[in-house]
Parts: C-alpha cells; structure tokens; sequence
C-alpha cells in the first residue's frame, strides 16, 4: 500500500490537538489532527482474529484528519505493517474516515474512552460491559453506514 496523506500542510486556525502513534517496529507512523469522530469497543469475530484478543477499542478520525508514513500492506481493508505485523488502522476514504486501533497510538493510556460496544453478543462471559457505553448485539446502524454517526442524546438509535 504506501503513504496515505489526506492532513494539509496550512496550519488550522486555534489549537488542534495532534495525537501519533506507530508499529511495534517503528517503520510505519501516522498523526490524527483533532478529535475522534466516535470511540468504539468491538468484539465480533473478525475483530477477535484481527488482534488475538477478545475484543479491539478503536476511534474514528475524519479522513482529512489522518496522515502516515512507511509502507503499509492491507487485507480485508485493514492495513499493517508488512514487517512487524503491528494492525494500525483501517482506511476508508471513500467514506470520509479512518479507523484507528488505539493500542496504536503513541499516548498510553490514552484519555479515549468507548462510548458504545458493539458486537455484545460476542463478549466473552467474565467481561463486564463498559459502564455508561452504549450496548449493541451487533453493528448499529451508524456503523454499516445507514447513519455517520451514533444519535444524539435523547435522538432514537
């Protein structure tokens, strides 16, 4: 895959934080401009299988938010670095956004906390649910895209 640059190089007017993160190794960066769009904990089994773990918390940037360095491969539209195998992010620019996995981010503990779960039916018994966040059995649908975002306070979802 390569370089994704979407981030301008003007400055944006006020303060606008900027987050970085990387690969194990190191060979693949990217900057996020700005706050998420929404921050997620899923536990469906593509998910499972991407990290080896029982669930992936992750956060949405809007594309033009996100740039990166080093050469990337993807599979299934999630891409990685082909040396360590570290799962960075999911571009979708034909929707406007990236996903990030925040385990990749340079900042830990990040101050990112999931406001929804999804793929609930799928968590593994011993596994409390997020205390305030959202519950789905499934992906909602702001998720596959019948929405761009989750409702509203007090908004039907």
């Amino acid at each position: 895959m390569g370089e994704y640059r979407a981030m301008g190089d003007e400055p944006r007017a006020g303060f606008e934080r900027v987050r970085s993160g990387s690969c194990a190794c190191g060979a693949v960066r990217f900057q996020l401009r700005g706050e998420p769009v929404r921050v997620g904990l899923c536990h469906c089994t593509s998910c499972r299988k991407e990290t080896g773990s029982v669930f992936m918390p992750y956060a949405v940037w809007p594309w033009s938010s996100f740039e990166s360095t080093g050469e990337t491969r993807c599979w299934e539209g999630r891409s990685f670095c082909p040396t360590c195998g570290s799962r960075l992010f999911s571009p979708r620019e034909a929707e406007g956004e990236v996903e990030i996995k925040l385990g990749c981010l340079d900042d830990a503990p990040t101050d990112l906390a999931p406001s929804y779960e999804i793929w609930i039916k799928r968590r593994e018994p011993w596994l409390p649910p997020l205390s305030g966040a959202e519950q789905h059995a499934e992906d909602p649908p702001w998720v596959t895209g019948a929405r761009s975002a989750p409702p509203a306070p007090g908004e039907p979802g």
